[in-house]
C-alpha cells in the first residue's frame, strides 16, 4: 500500500510538472490594461497565409470558462443562430481557415462601459486577408465581456455578428466612445 501511495504521488508530481511546463503565462503587456487585452486578442488571430497563430498566447487571454459566440443568418435556411464555442473549439474551427487564407482583423471603433471590475466593449472590426488589402472582406461588431480579478484582465465572452447588406453597422458604432 505504501508503494502504491508513493507511485501515485510520483505520477501526480510528474503530471503537475508537465502541465506547468506547457502552460504559458500571460504576457503582462497583454493583460494588465484594457487596451492591452483588446490589442492582444486582435493581434493573436491576425497573420499572413501559411503562418500558424500563437495559440498558447491566445489561451492566456481567456478565463477557463470563456466562450466565443458567432451569430448570423444561415445562407441556406435563413435561420439566425448562435454557436457557442470554447477557446479550444474556436482554435479547432478557425485555425485551418486563418492559415489557409490569411486573416487580419483590426478594431476600427470602440464603445466601452465599465462598472467596478467588469467591462463591456462593443468593438467594431474590419477583416482582411492581407494586411495591405484596400477593402475589408467583412466588418461587424465583437461584443466583449471582460473582468479584472485584481491582478489582470480576462476575456469571458466574445459574442459577434458580421455586417450584412440588410443589417449595416449603425453610424454610432463607427466612432469610438467611452
Amino acid at each position: 500500500m505504501k508503494n502504491l501511495i508513493i507511485c501515485i504521488a510520483l505520477i501526480a508530481a510528474a503530471f503537475h510538472a508537465t502541465m506547468a511546463q506547457t502552460t504559458k503565462e500571460a504576457d503582462p503587456a497583454d493583460v494588465s490594461t484594457l487596451d492591452g487585452i483588446m490589442k492582444a486578442v486582435y493581434d493573436v488571430i491576425s497573420g499572413d497565409a501559411g503562418k500558424e497563430r500563437d495559440w498558447a498566447r491566445f489561451r492566456t487571454l481567456f478565463h477557463e470558462n470563456a466562450r466565443l459566440i458567432p451569430t448570423g443568418k444561415n445562407a441556406q435556411t435563413g435561420v439566425i443562430a448562435a454557436r457557442v464555442l470554447s477557446p479550444e473549439d474556436y482554435i479547432a474551427r478557425a485555425n485551418p481557415m486563418l492559415v489557409k487564407d490569411g486573416f487580419f482583423e483590426r478594431e476600427i471603433a470602440r464603445r466601452t462601459e465599465r462598472y467596478g471590475n467588469i467591462v463591456h466593449v462593443f468593438s467594431t472590426y474590419e477583416s482582411k486577408h492581407k494586411r495591405d488589402d484596400k477593402t475589408p472582406f467583412a466588418r461587424g461588431i465583437n461584443s466583449f465581456q471582460l473582468y479584472n480579478d485584481g491582478k489582470r484582465w480576462w476575456v469571458l465572452t466574445i459574442f459577434w455578428q458580421s455586417e450584412t447588406p440588410e443589417n449595416p453597422i449603425p453610424e454610432e458604432y463607427l466612432k469610438s466612445k467611452g
